[in-house]
C-alpha cells in the first residue's frame, strides 16, 4: 500500500475530507477572473467613449477579493498539511 501524501484527497488526521480548502481556492479563482473580466470591460467601455456603471466598478473589487480568498486558502491547507507531517 503506498503511503499517502499531503494534497491528495485522503482525509486529514481529524477525520475531515480537504475537500473544503479546494472549495475555497475554486470560489476564489472564479471571484478573481470575474473580477478581471469587470476590469478588462472598464477598459472597453471607456475605449469606446461611453462612462463605465457603478456595477462594474463593485465587479472589479470582486479581483483582489478573489486573491485573497486564494491566498488564505493556500495558507490554509499549507498549514494542514505542515500539520500532518509531524
Amino acid at each position: 500500500m503506498a503511503p499517502e501524501t499531503p494534497g491528495t484527497d485522503s482525509p486529514a488526521a481529524n477525520g475531515t475530507p480537504p475537500t473544503s480548502g479546494l472549495l475555497l481556492f475554486r470560489i476564489g479563482i472564479a471571484l478573481f477572473f470575474v473580477g478581471l473580466l469587470a476590469v478588462i470591460a472598464i477598459f472597453v467601455v471607456s475605449a469606446t467613449g461611453n462612462t463605465p456603471g457603478l456595477a462594474l466598478y463593485l465587479a472589479a473589487l470582486l479581483c483582489p477579493i478573489g486573491f485573497l480568498f486564494g491566498i488564505g486558502s493556500a495558507l490554509r491547507s499549507g498549514r494542514r498539511a505542515r500539520g500532518q507531517d509531524t
